[in-house]
């Protein structure tokens, strides 16, 4: 294995090679790529930065720009597209056929690098290349102290694949030097969330039981499996999102302040709530966990198949599309207060929040109160960025009708900066070596550890996952899970 030195975080003045493996794939088109024009667009490149993108189609360089010509342009924002600007970005481009599982084809790679550059490897594959993949390049001799390696969700299947995969990357590169990106990190609101709590002291008092009720996390999707319907089916919403993104935006509401910014204290304190989520049981399971599959429906104003009608889909499939379950944080700030987790495809709409719901009052001494939660903090995550907390007001008029209001930061409005993409703002962080929004090795393997008991639970019990039709919120099991304890989801109230 390569070590790495303090020097490794620090500004170098070598030339940069960004190297995408699958490099002319669907995550490179519609995210990699579109991220770092922008970088380059606002200066954020080094002039010697160069792109190497690696796939098995027999391209020449031409013929791969030619390519990005066709499909990255959509994926940019229209009115960021310069015309001076985009000609140089796409110099900054080179293309390498290469197969991930040839070592022979390293070679070509090795030719093709900058001589005494800084090397990021960013391996946009499956997961399961990403260990061969790092071994051809050690044999290559392309691995060195500054050398660093991106490894995308979902890493493995279960703990022990995950840990698998950990071993061998760590054969080669050095926890320092292994980035393992959950884009979610990168979003503005949910670094927002960081100073919410740590910058601010009129939260954290409140910031615990029995002051708040329920934590509710959703990430929801309107769009079904679509092209990924291969991979997704032998993965499931548990493993592709539930494992990574959400338990990742939990354990940032959940953490205790870290003593600094430094990656390692923060994840410290991340890893401190993988570590402390309840255990589950095959009776946890079949009650606190709902699994469901999308039908036929309506999505968007479209007519929408249901999963089993999609492409490459077996008739037969049991993977589900659709998780909501209820768990328990085992320490005293969060003792006795229900999290509710739920993600899904072909829902009502795209929406990522937080729902911070605070406890009911005691006693009210206005008659005419709605029978609706008092306090609430909603943190949204997308499609738009905005933190709002609703309080209760007195209605204009005689009598003392009361009414939910809400004070809104508008993160869009309240700054003239510009806000950029979770890829593009990771990437960058990459490149100077700030580890602090990447999983550690540790953070992963905990948060397989809880969420394997779930998946052999699920193959214990047996069941079908519940029907739910495209364009709904759900399976209505999973209102009831949230209505057992008085609660009920955003949308809902």
């Amino acid at each position: 294995m390569v070590t790495s030195s303090s020097a490794t975080a620090a500004a170098s003045a070598a030339p940069l090679d960004l190297v995408i493996f699958g490099g002319a794939g669907d995550l490179s088109v519609r995210k990699l790529l579109p991220a770092l024009y922008m970088a380059h667009l606002h200066h954020n490149l080094p002039a010697s930065t160069r792109i190497l993108a690696l796939g098995r189609q027999p391209w020449d360089r031409a013929a791969f720009t030619a390519f990005v010509d066709e499909k990255v342009r959509g994926f940019i924002d229209p009115e960021a597209m310069d015309a001076q600007a985009w000609p140089a970005f796409v110099e900054r481009l080179a293309y390498v056929c290469l197969d991930a599982t040839e070592a022979a084809d390293f070679n070509r790679l090795g030719a093709a690098l900058q001589t005494g550059s800084d090397r990021v490897y960013y391996l946009a594959t499956a997961p399961t290349l990403f260990t061969g993949i790092c071994a051809n390049l050690a044999s290559a001799g392309l691995i060195d102290p500054r050398s660093r390696v991106v490894l995308e969700k979902p890493l493995g299947h279960d703990l022990a694949s995950a840990r698998a995969i950990n071993d061998e990357v760590g054969r080669h590169f050095s926890e320092a030097q292994t980035f393992r990106i959950d884009h979610y990190l990168g979003k503005e609101t949910v670094q927002n969330l960081m100073v919410l709590r740590f910058g601010n002291t009129i939260f954290e008092p409140l910031w615990r039981s029995p002051f708040i009720k329920s934590v509710q996390i959703t990430v929801a999707e309107s769009v079904g499996v679509g092209s990924r319907a291969g991979f997704y089916d032998g993965t499931g919403a548990l493993r592709d999102m539930l494992q990574n993104h959400l338990l990742q935006l939990l354990c940032i509401v959940a953490m205790e302040p870290p003593v600094s910014l430094d990656p390692d204290a923060v994840r410290d304190e991340k890893l401190k709530v993988l570590r402390s989520l309840r255990p589950m049981t095959v009776a946890d399971v079949a009650r606190d966990t709902v699994r469901g599959q999308y039908t036929a429906g309506s999505s968007n104003g479209d007519r929408a198949v249901g999963y089993h009608q999609e492409a490459n889909v077996p008739a037969d499939s049991n993977t589900e599309t659709f998780v909501a379950l209820r768990a328990h944080i085992n320490n005293w700030r969060w003792a006795n207060v229900p999290i509710f987790l739920r993600t899904g495809k072909r829902m009502a709409e795209r929406r990522s929040e937080i729902v911070i719901e605070f406890a009911d009052l005691p006693y009210t001494i206005f008659p005419d109160a709605p029978r609706q939660p008092v306090n609430r903090l909603m943190i949204r995550l997308q499609p738009e960025e905005h933190v709002q907390l609703q309080m209760m007001a007195k209605e204009p008029g005689s009598g003392m009708r009361l009414r939910p209001v809400s004070l809104n930061l508008d993160l869009e409005s309240a700054f003239s900066a510009r806000r950029a993409e979770a890829y593009e703002r990771l990437l960058m962080d990459v490149t100077k070596g700030r580890l602090t929004h990447f999983m550690r090795r540790d953070e992963l393997e905990a948060a397989w550890s809880w969420v394997e008991p779930i998946l052999d639970g699920w193959k214990n019990l047996n069941e079908k996952p519940r029907p739910y039709a495209a364009g709904s919120w759900g399976p209505a099991a999973s209102s009831a899970l949230m209505a057992r304890e008085g609660s009920a989801w955003a949308e809902e109230v």
